[in-house]
């Protein structure tokens, strides 16, 4: 079955809906992160929730992270879509042992926990971005989602998310539906909506048996004249870039790059995304720390005065013989939360300017955090 995303309205207007599906996007990350079938499940429903909203947005370079921390085994779990919807995430413990509600449906809501949160950053573009987060409601992924639409965005929200592991711990399907009630909406097209995900019921098991997502949506919405607006394909597609890595290096800092080099002498580093492995030898990790030292030792009498074409602005800080550029100035990555200082690559918390260098500053817990950009590399 084709991996895509169908999104649909109906005829007057007043529903909106998006179906996914995705076997081979869960299956890619089940062979990634050696997923156990609890963790197939779960990073699943996340990773087809996260791609639905995703494609929902209208930016260009727009991003929808989700982050669920509910304190159960699985720990956390992160899911990040581009615009398009292609995805990528990862589940902090993969190999939780299973847990069943009864004899073949897994317990997806007790290996999440729900003493904890959802949040939902959106990248649209602005200086900052919009960032969301409720308690979780049942650990169930589709319910909390649709509980953040109604108590975030005030939109009420149909969402069903489902993964179904085979007896060899493939996906078998994976997909899901959201569909959300525009302004003007009656009681009567609620009542028919909630009919309809009644009559669907389990969407994997309607996966499996071969409907796509289009038949998912008008099953669910087989009281309505439903206009189907574009169907496109999607993937698990990871961002990470030996570029990327370098610059995470960079954001240690000269001091913590220095010891890396005198105490190990190369650095490995492993993208949790896609596991990517990225290799520094000596060299290449010296010139990075070169490239710190030139950007950072130019002195203040060498610079313009602020006022001055291309001096700094009111606000910004000095400290020694270095001149740092206001935080707020530097672009807003999409992927972890931080802002990025474009010349050396070092991190910012957003709200408060603190630089995340190699474990000086803590970052924002609520913050999801990239692992394509750790602060503290893997090495050996």
């Amino acid at each position: 079955m084709t991996n895509e995303i169908v999104r649909a309205i109906t005829g007057d207007g007043l529903v909106k809906a998006a179906a996914i599906t995705g076997r081979d996007i869960v299956e890619r990350a089940r062979n990634i992160h050696k997923l156990l079938p609890m963790g197939t499940a779960a990073l699943g429903r996340a990773l087809m929730g996260a791609s639905m909203m995703g494609d929902m947005l209208k930016e260009e370079r727009g991003a929808v992270t989700l982050q669920i921390k509910g304190g159960g085994p699985l720990g956390t779990i992160l899911a990040v879509s581009d615009h398009e919807g292609n995805v990528r995430g990862y589940v902090q413990n993969p190999q939780v042992e299973l847990m069943e509600l009864h004899p073949g449906k897994l317990d997806v809501g007790r290996a999440v926990g729900t003493d904890g949160t959802l949040t939902v950053m959106k990248d649209i573009g602005l200086k900052e971005p919009y960032v969301g987060s409720i308690g979780l409601f049942s650990g169930e992924i589709a319910d909390d989602l649709a509980m953040y639409f109604v108590e975030s965005e005030q939109i009420p929200t149909a969402c069903a998310l489902g993964v179904l592991v085979g007896l060899d711990q493939s996906v078998t399907a994976a997909g899901g539906y959201l569909i959300q009630l525009l302004p003007g909406a009656s009681e009567e097209m609620i009542a028919k909506i909630e009919a309809g995900v009644r009559g669907v019921s389990s969407v994997s098991h309607a996966l499996a048996r071969g409907m796509d997502g289009e038949g998912l949506l008008r099953a669910v919405l087989k009281d309505f004249d439903l206009e189907v607006l574009e169907k496109h394909p999607v993937e698990y597609r990871c961002y990470c870039s030996r570029d990327r890595v370098s610059r995470a290096l960079i954001s240690m800092g000269k001091k913590d790059l220095s010891e890396l080099i005198e105490e190990q002498g190369r650095a490995e580093l492993t993208c949790q995304f896609c596991d990517q492995v990225y290799q520094f030898s000596r060299e290449e990790l010296e010139a990075l720390h070169l490239d710190i030292t030139t950007q950072y030792t130019q002195k203040p009498e060498d610079l313009p005065e602020e006022g001055q074409e291309g001096g700094e602005p009111a606000g910004g800080t000095e400290s020694g013989n270095e001149v740092s550029q206001p935080w707020m100035s530097y672009p807003l990555d999409p992927e972890t939360g931080y802002r990025v200082d474009p010349e050396t690559g070092r991190f910012f918390d957003p709200q408060t300017g603190e630089p995340i260098d190699g474990g000086e500053s803590v970052p924002d817990p609520n913050l999801p955090v990239n692992p394509n950009l750790p602060t503290t590399p893997n090495v050996q």
